[in-house]
């Protein structure tokens, strides 16, 4: 089965193969993939880390040697603080915006330079990559205000399950991608005052369907993505909106996973 790498800010991973399908998910730069079958100018893929499958368009996947993607797989990489930086490929000196939860791997001469196939880039700027991974309360909030959009994992736009799963990955643990899958890990928590930073709550509809998760600062506040990514209130009924005075989600559940 050939196997690929995201070489560009983000890819777009959509239900059907075509532009106007419903987008899942987005495919951040450095992570890889399983190329599971085409149609047309379309591609269906299976991503390494989450295992979560839907359609790219072929345009966008680079050819690269298997031994190549395997390394690059096995590989200690570092994880691009939130929420991004940005990155040049040569020759062209194109610039490149790398949201948080990418992942480098630096095969090149110095920690500054990397390639991917026939793609070479070099970090714009000075980053110290050594320096350890920002606590996951600083992760979440630089997604302060990013805009809500359903399947984004960028700081272009983000849903509620893929906030939570890029926090969870600058923090070294990989989530599911879909709240229902996320909450079924970790161990549940009773009350909202024993909550610890790093919590996940779930929330649900009036059929009990998982909708909503955001992720507990402790305090009593969590911070989530409904409209933008934002802090409320959260208590055992679920979140506050202190905006419209009224709860805005019904809590189902709180867990922790970390």
């Amino acid at each position: 089965m050939k196997k690929s790498i995201c070489t560009y800010g983000f890819i777009p991973l959509r239900s059907e193969a075509s532009e106007r399908a419903e987008m899942v998910s987005q495919v951040l730069f450095g992570e890889t993939l399983d190329m599971l079958e085409t149609e047309g100018d379309w591609t269906k893929v299976r991503l390494h880390h989450d295992a979560y499958e839907g359609w790219i368009n072929s345009k966008l996947i680079d050819s690269i040697q298997e031994k190549e993607v395997e390394n690059w797989m096995q590989a200690d990489k570092w994880l691009v603080p939130a929420p991004f930086i940005k990155v040049v490929s040569e020759p062209d000196k194109t610039m490149h915006l790398l949201s948080g939860g990418s992942s480098i791997y630096f095969n090149g001469p110095d920690r500054n330079s990397f390639s991917i196939g026939k793609k070479e880039f070099y970090l714009s700027g000075n980053h110290n990559v050594d320096k350890p991974a920002g606590s996951i309360a600083d992760s979440a909030s630089s997604y302060l205000n990013t805009p809500y959009l359903w399947g984004g994992r960028s700081f272009y736009g983000i849903d509620c399950s893929g906030f939570t799963q890029v926090v969870y990955k600058m923090a070294g643990f990989n989530l599911p991608r879909d709240a229902s899958q996320q909450m079924v890990l970790g161990d549940i928590i009773n009350f909202v005052e024993e909550t610890c930073l790093g919590d996940l709550a779930f929330f649900d509809n009036e059929e009990g369907v998982i909708t909503h998760v955001g992720l507990c600062l402790g305090r009593g506040d969590i911070i989530h993505a409904s409209g933008r990514v934002r802090v409320d209130k959260l208590d055992h009924q679920g979140i506050f909106d202190e905006e419209t005075k009224s709860y805005s989600h019904k809590l189902r559940v709180i867990k922790r996973i970390l």
